[in-house]
């Protein structure tokens, strides 16, 4: 056990040293209701606030990129966040827009967050996979990143991948975000007629503001402004590699066996036409 804990916080303390340097104030702009921001730390430190059902804050890079790794460090609303929805996410913009998502789902005090993922391409998405965090994301800072590369999107958690979606495009007919650039995006919202437990807990606003916090934004991106194929030859594009680490393989089936809490891929009652989604016979990781 004080193994496990001991790895846990070098993994905690290598993803913090690997974000020194990123600023939100310079990097980013405030989109949606500024007044609900705050910076500090010389811009290195944000607070995105929650105040009402319709004001909540969002922030969006100033780059777009295809392909790349994008991180930060969340430490999400303490206490009765119900209905709450945090968010770190990339997505384009426009018609059949692509996104690969974390969304962090509020709970009553003592009940656990839901960390929702998912990734859409053309326009379609209904790839939800969802975990229980296996620690407390609201006592302290913890890291969040997406890798996206030409073959494969990866969720990491800590720096422990905690889910693999891979490009089957080609082969399979699966589609896969290559050619849209995207934005990064971190917002706070309202949810409550779904976020938690489905819609039956709804949201406090005598706590009112939900307040979470984030530290650094680290971009390893390829900068791009334009459909197509941006991404050839960037060194970002390929800086995940192609295949997980046995060791990471590792701890991904350990998360996943014991915190998934949600799969597409077993949700029938949602397959089209009563068929299973092609990638879900195929091998991700």
């Amino acid at each position: 056990m004080e193994g496990s804990r001991a790895l846990l916080l070098a993994m905690v303390a290598a993803a913090v040293a690997g974000l020194a340097g990123a600023n939100f104030r310079d990097d980013c702009d405030i989109t949606w209701e500024p007044q609900n921001a705050r910076f500090s730390n010389d811009g290195n430190d944000l607070s995105l606030s929650l105040v009402s059902k319709s004001s909540g804050c969002m922030l969006r890079t100033k780059k777009q990129f295809i392909y790349g790794t994008v991180s930060t460090l969340i430490q999400l609303v303490p206490g009765n966040s119900a209905g709450t929805v945090t968010t770190y996410y990339t997505s384009s913009v426009g018609e059949k827009h692509d996104e690969i998502d974390f969304e962090f789902l509020g709970n009553e005090t003592g009940q656990p967050y839901t960390i929702h993922t998912n990734v859409y391409a053309d326009g379609v998405g209904d790839k939800e996979m969802q975990f229980k965090p296996w620690f407390d994301p609201t006592s302290g800072y913890h890291n969040y990143t997406i890798s996206w590369s030409p073959c494969m999107i990866v969720w990491y958690v800590d720096s422990v991948p905690i889910r693999v979606f891979r490009n089957y495009q080609a082969s399979h007919g699966v589609a896969f975000p290559t050619s849209r650039p995207m934005y990064g995006y971190s917002s706070i919202w309202s949810a409550d007629d779904w976020a938690t437990q489905g819609g039956r807990v709804k949201t406090d606003w005598s706590r009112a503001p939900f307040v979470a916090n984030y530290q650094n934004i680290h971009l390893d991106v390829c900068e791009c402004y334009s459909y197509g194929g941006c991404g050839s030859g960037c060194p970002a594009a390929y800086r995940g590699g192609c295949q997980l680490s046995y060791a990471e393989q590792g701890q991904m089936q350990w998360v996943q066996n014991s915190s998934r809490i949600y799969d597409y891929c077993v949700d029938y009652k949602r397959w089209k036409n009563g068929q299973k989604p092609v990638e879900c016979d195929l091998r991700q990781y």
